[in-house]
């Protein structure tokens, strides 16, 4: 009986199981996150080799695809990036029906996307289990704008822009293989009746907050070229905005930068 278990565990039936649970509903990029990791023995016991942990996100980028002819073409696809991983390098036994937990903390990236429109970013937690089917846990995640950021979100919105389009885009020169782009329209305010609309892109590290514009005023829009602009090095309409600054502050900046542009 034993070796049929063990024979039905590796398959991934009666194996152990794992779930990852969430200590906040919403984080922060350059915060912690807390979790704990549940891992419950299944129908035998089995070596766990460690535990392993990725933060992932969707981004969308150009991709050639074959149809059978000698055309080249390209589609926009969606791909996977692993912003960052944890490891747990404990090597433990999990006896049968036993249960164990282990409290983590994990830092958020700097540059985790927000969760707003299309954005996806989840956390992914593995069961290394030797010559078996790793256990595995998905948990959505919601993401905010770190501090700064939110201060300039909010003085956009007082000046009567909204955002009307979020995606995280390929563009080549940063850290990652993306960009997160904002794409505003003004409804009211001073900017209403002078923009069609004002693309963001935001990079923010230890130093502040560096962001990215590119103002539309003609009648044909400009969406998703920002991205192609920074790849390119042509965008130079950039402001950089200090850590020491408040949200307050930073949203100031943005708006006098912004006037002095128009």
């Amino acid at each position: 009986m034993s070796f049929f278990r063990k024979s039905f565990a590796s398959l991934g039936i009666g194996a152990a199981k794992v779930d990852t649970v969430l200590k906040h509903d919403v984080l922060i990029p350059g915060e912690n996150l807390p979790v704990v990791i549940h891992v419950q023995g299944g129908a035998t016991e089995q070596q766990i080799d460690n535990i392993n942990v990725q933060l992932c996100c969707r981004y969308i980028d150009e991709v050639p695809v074959s149809r059978g002819d000698s055309e080249h073409r390209k589609e926009k696809r969606p791909q996977t990036c692993v912003l960052a991983t944890w490891s747990l390098p404990e090597s433990f036994v999990i006896g049968v029906n036993e249960a164990r937990e282990f409290d983590v903390n994990l830092e958020l990236p700097f540059n985790t996307p927000v969760t707003i429109g299309d954005a996806k970013v989840w956390l992914e937690t593995y069961l290394d289990i030797p010559l078996a089917r790793d256990p595995k846990d998905t948990d959505t995640l919601t993401v905010r704008p770190e501090p700064l950021m939110d201060g300039v979100f909010t003085a956009l919105e007082n000046a009567g822009l909204r955002i009307l389009q979020v995606e995280c885009e390929a563009a080549s020169g940063f850290d990652l293989p993306f960009v997160q782009e904002f794409e505003f329209v003004p409804v009211s305010g001073p900017y209403h009746g002078l923009w069609r609309e004002l693309e963001v892109v935001a990079y923010r590290d230890s130093d502040g907050l560096q962001l990215w514009f590119e103002l539309d005023r003609r009648l044909k829009g400009i969406s998703g070229m920002l991205s192609g602009f920074l790849g390119r090095g042509e965008l130079k309409r950039h402001c950089h905005i200090s850590a020491q600054c408040t949200p307050t502050e930073a949203g100031q900046q943005v708006l006098d930068y912004l006037d002095q542009t128009t």
